[in-house]
């Protein structure tokens, strides 16, 4: 204990800007209580309060919600989360100072965005599985880069949290093959890969037979080629896919009637959007199949199969529409995408929302999976779940929010530097820098690949972005070289000192 106390003495800098994040996560609550909502929210809820496979996203965050139901509060779950980007924090300077000698103040400048970020912030008091998430992906990061040599028993652990990383975001599989080839990389035990896979797998796998068993696929979702053909639907032309109208019926039924040339600019209108009877929306264009559901096996397979036609007949306009999704992440403001509604999710308000009578706006009522998404939140939390917007706590964040976020031209030199830490370790592949740099690009990228640009798959690539520039500055940043800490340093330091020279023939000799 005396020793956990002395931590804050030891770490000033970083004690210091621990306890300013904190303090702007208490503001946050106070002023938004009991928590922020975004258009997924209710469907965790609904998971929470009526537990099975989600059609269209894993139920790694609905879990969390149902071990807190019992106490029926969503000030807790924030609270949860708040504690959850402050843990990502702590993650980041203690690896930066014990496996990579950062000096405080650097350790504690690469934690930085996570700590005073506005919009990571404003994530940590949205009902959303994003926080979780990042904490998963960062705690993988940290563990790999923190055991030069892994054991079996270490690679267990990173396996499991894989897989809940997995089961919190469809994104995990990707981050599973990234740690997978670096490890390999650095030629570790056949023992560590096998407990990695075996660790990961046994829970993944076991909620892909729980889906089976509710939607008769083996698969973690019925979502993913309806997304990918969200992603090509505002490029598709069914002209030039070379459809045969004959023999690809299912194809032909998912054509969009609009000219692209006057199509929307934002890919999520073409999984979300009602259209309007003219066959915009792939609400218009799923009701074609005479189902009344998007998100059934038949129509993901055969979104699946449009989406891959598209991408194969027109590469280059996918690549096009993906670069430019992709550059969005790097703006220096952040304009208004995809869509006023969206981004204003993301904002902090310092006043309530009106509806039509002039009253305060409610949740929506839209139809969940056993009632309505308002009553839903209001069973959770037994009593009323609409956020409380609080002078002048909610004054305070909003203001803040107008000046204290990471910019993204910011962000775009922040992997500027890591990418030049890889090309200067290229006899090593990259070395430690390779993995968290890969892990960022690849979150970034993903989204834009897969399905659109969102403001909030940015958040979970900066801290893994910090680390790759942190250990690429390391030696410009250490101002006196160190010995090693341990035996584990992924990147040992160069000792201070060396032997004293031999004084005599006979010392030469024995040298």
């Amino acid at each position: 204990m005396a020793r956990v106390l002395a931590l804050p003495r030891r770490h000033r800098v970083f004690a210091a800007a621990f306890a300013a994040g904190a303090v702007l996560r208490v503001i946050t609550m106070l002023g938004y209580g009991p928590a922020m909502w975004f258009n997924d929210s209710y469907e965790y809820v609904s998971v929470a309060l009526h537990p099975r496979p989600h059609p269209i996203r894993p139920d790694g965050y609905g879990f969390w919600l149902f071990l807190l139901k019992p106490f029926h509060s969503f000030a807790l779950v924030t609270f949860t989360q708040h504690l959850m980007g402050l843990a990502t924090a702590v993650l980041i300077y203690a690896l930066l100072r014990r496996k990579f000698a950062l000096p405080k103040w650097g350790a504690t400048l690469a934690a930085a965005p996570m700590l005073f970020d506005a919009y990571q912030i404003q994530l940590e008091q949205l009902i959303m599985s994003d926080t979780q998430f990042t904490l998963l992906v960062v705690g993988v990061i940290t563990l790999v880069l923190w055991h030069r040599r892994m054991s079996w028993r270490v690679g267990a652990v990173v396996g499991l949290l894989l897989a809940l990383t997995w089961l919190t975001r469809s994104i995990g599989l990707p981050i599973l093959a990234l740690v997978l080839v670096y490890l390999l990389i650095k030629r570790t035990g056949w023992k560590t890969v096998v407990a990695v896979l075996t660790t990961c797998a046994v829970p993944v796998a076991a909620y892909m037979g729980w889906f089976a068993a509710a939607h008769g696929k083996f698969a973690m979702t019925n979502s993913d080629g309806l997304i990918l053909y969200m992603r090509t639907a505002i490029f598709a032309d069914c002209e030039k896919m070379s459809i045969d109208p004959y023999k690809e019926v299912e194809l032909v039924l998912l054509c969009i009637n609009d000219p692209v040339g006057e199509r929307k600019d934002y890919a999520q209108w073409y999984l979300w959007g009602q259209g309007s009877g003219d066959g915009e929306g792939t609400g218009e264009v799923l009701h074609r199949w005479g189902t009344g559901k998007k998100f059934t096996d038949i129509t993901n397979e055969a979104a699946s199969a449009f989406a891959t036609r598209a991408i194969t007949s027109q590469p280059g306009d996918y690549l096009r529409v993906v670069a430019r999704d992709f550059l969005r992440s790097f703006h220096w403001a952040r304009p208004r995408f995809p869509d006023a509604a969206t981004y204003n999710m993301y904002e902090f308000k310092p006043y309530y929302e009106l509806d039509s009578t002039g009253n305060p706006k409610r949740l929506p009522n839209w139809p969940s999976y056993q009632g309505r998404t308002d009553t839903d939140a209001f069973a959770y939390e037994q009593g009323p779940p609409e956020t409380r917007i609080v002078s002048p706590w909610a004054e305070i964040m909003s203001g803040y929010q107008k000046v204290f976020y990471l910019r993204g031209i910011v962000l775009g030199g922040i992997m500027l530097i890591g990418l030049y830490g890889i090309a200067v370790r290229w006899r090593k592949l990259g070395g430690p820098v390779v993995l968290p740099w890969l892990g960022a690009f690849g979150l970034l990228l993903a989204p834009a690949a897969t399905a659109e640009f969102d403001y909030r798959y940015v958040l979970p690539a900066v801290p893994l972005a910090c680390i790759a520039a942190a250990i690429t500055l390391r030696r410009g940043l250490t101002w006196e070289r160190r010995s090693p800490t341990s035996p584990s340093t992924s990147e040992p330091t160069t000792p201070t000192a060396s032997p004293s020279p031999p004084t005599t023939p006979g010392e030469a000799t024995k040298s």
